[in-house]
């Protein structure tokens, strides 16, 4: 008799089949929080010297599977790695983010290589193919990639603004050169992401962290066009690829993105309106998420009654439990703790 393959709780979500207790991981699971992390961080040195040594990315992203028996693992990376294959300087300076040479001019923008030298991932590819092997088989492996919008607006300021004005105004006043932009993100995160697939991830992730920020016109032509684009292409290659989006603060746009991009699921952020969500979204695909961060620091019983919240609002259909976005560095392990045990728990 043939050994069966374990079941992924999380796969089975995707697949259409609610779980009793819902899988759990957290945005930026693998991180400054963790003693362990912030051990390998030093002997990296930089940020993007961590991602692309696969010795030490394997072992941070398997450092909170360890710790806390999480349904997925997120391979170590980073959103902005397809510029940086794309010949772009990126850099990551102490308490400063990231900084790129800003392509803020049409002239700029008419210098940039329409194709990601993809050798320069190779760290990643291997990264994942070395978590696949030393993952129990229960757990998911999740790939990911920045939304074409979310990494554009980076690319065009050449660092995180408040607001992302320096890309929101050139997709205004050049839109043919933002389209360029937006086209080159879109046709090397579709080779991106399929190399990560053949690499051993089972789930993809698109991060759209700047969606929230866009009026419904440009919402619709920056974040949800290219994000289908995307997706189409994956599946063109791999048609049951499974892949979730996540459109941060798209709020009542929310039903648009899941009905034009195919998203299988869709993470939402800690200020979605339950009703809406559960009515509008999670009546057509699975839905993650979506503690707040900072309840997650405050703990106690104000985090009891948020994780109850999230569960009932949620759990009774194709759910996904995580953050509403990434974990703070302050996180005390103690309160994700408490977390996990009240939704390992739940039985709904």
């Amino acid at each position: 008799m043939t050994q069966s393959t374990p079941r992924k709780p999380f796969l089975d979500v995707l697949a259409g089949q609610r779980q009793a207790v819902p899988p759990l991981w957290m945005m930026r699971q693998a991180g400054r929080y963790l003693p362990e992390y912030r051990e390998v961080r030093t002997q990296a040195g930089g940020f993007l010297d961590l991602c692309f040594n696969p010795d030490f990315a394997t072992e941070v992203t398997l450092q909170p599977i360890r710790r806390f028996g999480f349904d997925a693992a997120i391979i170590f990376s980073d959103i902005l790695v397809i510029p940086y294959a794309l010949g772009r300087s990126v850099r990551f300076e102490v308490g400063e983010g990231p900084r790129l040479d800003p392509l803020d001019t049409p002239e700029k923008v008419a210098t940039l290589s329409p194709e990601a030298d993809f050798t320069k991932l190779e760290p990643v590819f291997e990264a994942l193919r070395r978590v696949r092997a030393q993952l129990d088989p229960k757990i998911t492996l999740i790939g990911f990639c920045g939304a074409p919008w979310t990494v554009a607006t980076y690319m065009v300021a050449g660092k995180g603004t408040p607001d992302q004005a320096p890309a929101r105004m050139m997709a205004y006043r050049h839109p043919e050169a933002f389209a360029k932009i937006i086209d080159t993100i879109v046709e090397n995160s579709i080779t991106y992401l399929l190399s990560q697939l053949n690499a051993g991830a089972d789930v993809l992730q698109i991060f759209d962290t700047w969606a929230g920020i866009l009026p419904a016109a440009e919402f619709q032509r920056w974040s949800v066009e290219p994000t289908k684009r995307i997706i189409a292409g994956v599946r063109a290659k791999v048609p049951n690829a499974k892949i979730i989006g996540f459109p941060r603060g798209a709020g009542a746009l929310l039903p648009s993105y899941v009905g034009a991009t195919g998203v299988d699921a869709v993470s939402i952020d800690w200020a979605a309106e339950p009703s809406f969500v559960r009515e509008r979204v999670q009546s057509h695909v699975a839905v993650q998420g979506n503690l707040d961060p900072l309840v997650l620091i405050a703990g106690g019983a104000a985090l009891d009654r948020a994780v109850d919240d999230v569960l009932a609002n949620y759990a009774s259909g194709r759910f996904i439990f995580n953050l509403g976005h990434g974990i703070q560095p302050e996180t005390p392990i103690a309160h994700v703790e408490q977390m996990v045990k009240r939704v390992r728990d739940f039985r709904g």
